[in-house]
């Protein structure tokens, strides 16, 4: 277990990062957009794994996947926050 105490500036900076490689992120798309691609690349994944037989991985894909929706989601509604 971890007991040392956070440091608030590296945490900062973490998040000035993280912040960073978003918004770069967004450059190649809105959130609406990246909805639909992660649909259609988890749709494509779904047809394709279907067809290949039993994946052990496949609940672990879904959960990823399922967290991807839910940040851009949240960039999402974040987005639309800071434009009202």
């Amino acid at each position: 277990m971890n007991n040392q105490p956070q440091n608030p500036e590296s945490d900062d900076a973490i998040c000035l990062a993280l912040g960073r490689v978003v918004k770069e992120m967004l450059k190649e798309g809105n959130p609406t957009e990246m909805k639909e691609h992660l649909w259609e690349i988890y749709s494509g994944f779904t047809y394709f794994d279907h067809d290949c037989g039993y994946n052990a991985r496949r609940a672990d894909i879904f959960l990823t996947f399922r967290e991807l929706m839910f940040f851009v989601q949240r960039v999402e509604h974040t987005m639309e926050g800071a434009q009202a």
